[in-house]
């Protein structure tokens, strides 16, 4: 496509026709406005077209040997790169019925000869103008295309942070326009863990390599926790917060909660292994009713609050190293389907008083 510009450019004008006086006629009554090409024959056109690139608006005579008007309009009709380039004729063919021949074939304009100077020159100028404006909405329209897949785009990587940060269907509740999301469980099961002893080593550290450890490790929890349901709520610092059941409710929260906790010893050895380090952990896992939400407006955080969340992060800090403590609501919940032992003294929790706990040792088979 091709415009008039700041710098003068002008449009192209192909003309077609077996006249030598014809040719010249016309080009020297065009060429103080636009571009001027020439061609002699319907089949030199067609080289033309194939070589130099498509002008603006085709002049195109009908009585032509070899191959007359009608079947040149009829050939770039037929090709896709040329269809579209608008044809006018230039004819001494005044008959009625070829001038509806050629609208049929997709001619914009038919001229009789003799023609009038002014004439040809304001109808050129006229069809110039539609192919400019038609040309300028398909550019419009390609950009607008162009736009919407861009946004497309930032769309879909936009949910794709939101569901990094989010549950899925809290995530659908933001988008929705929800402000105020939260809810009540009455049974869930939370697990926190803990790296121990991991700040002596993080000071040893530069910030690159302790990104990647941490990075590393966690990256193998999110995957267990996407294939077992559940939902990792956050990390702080080298601590690791998941839940089960919230927020959709499954009655297995406590069950897929136990495997979490096993299987991540298990990330944690092979990690140790590759890595040539010597980390240890410890998990605490409490089930009971656990209150949810959203807060933040422009930095969203999914949060836990309740009785059960402070319980789980206490059965985490007073558990052994190396070793998972669960509370009583949560043995009651896994005894039949893993083996666990009763901890010999209870563990004190801040505004609950002292508990018993139980430590759990594996899944049953």
């Amino acid at each position: 496509m091709r415009f008039k510009d700041e710098n003068g450019g002008k449009y192209t004008i192909l003309l077609v026709d077996d006249s030598p006086a014809i040719l010249f006629f016309m080009s020297s009554l065009l060429k103080s406005e636009y571009i001027v090409k020439i061609a002699g024959s319907g089949s030199e056109a067609l080289t033309m077209l194939r070589d130099d690139g498509l002008p603006d608006l085709i002049l195109l005579d009908v009585s032509m040997p070899e191959m007359n008007g009608y079947e040149f309009l009829q050939r770039i009709k037929a090709n896709p790169d040329t269809k579209n380039v608008p044809v006018m004729f230039l004819t001494a063919n005044s008959d009625p019925e070829d001038e509806a021949k050629g609208f049929e074939l997709g001619a914009v304009d038919y001229i009789t000869k003799p023609v009038s100077p002014p004439i040809v020159k304001a109808r050129v100028a006229s069809q110039i103008s539609l192919k400019a404006a038609q040309d300028l909405s398909k550019q419009h329209l390609i950009e607008l295309e162009t736009e919407k897949k861009l946004l497309e785009i930032e769309q879909l990587q936009t949910e794709k942070l939101m569901l990094n940060i989010l549950p899925r269907p809290i995530a659908e509740r933001l988008k929705r326009g929800d402000k105020n999301i939260s809810g009540s469980y009455p049974e869930g099961t939370i697990l926190f863990s803990d790296l121990v002893a991991f700040t002596n080593l993080s000071n040893d550290l530069k910030a690159a390599e302790l990104v990647q450890l941490l990075n590393d490790l966690f990256s193998r929890f999110d995957h267990r926790a996407e294939v077992l349901g559940l939902e990792k709520i956050k990390t702080i610092g080298d601590s690791y917060m998941a839940a089960g059941g919230i927020p959709i409710p499954r009655g297995d929260h406590a069950e897929i909660c136990a495997d979490m906790a096993i299987g991540m010893f298990e990330d944690l050895q092979d990690f140790n292994a590759k890595r040539g380090l010597s980390l240890q952990m410890r998990i605490g896992i409490c089930s009971g009713p656990v209150v949810a939400g959203v807060i933040g407006s422009s930095k969203f955080s999914y949060d836990l609050w309740g009785t059960t969340v402070n319980t789980a992060s206490r059965m985490e800090s007073t558990c052994e190293t190396g070793k998972v403590q669960v509370s009583e609501s949560t043995y009651e919940l896994l005894k039949n389907s893993h083996s666990l032992v009763k901890n010999p003294e209870p563990v004190p929790c801040k505004g609950i008083g002292s508990i018993t706990t139980f430590t759990l040792l594996s899944k049953n088979l």
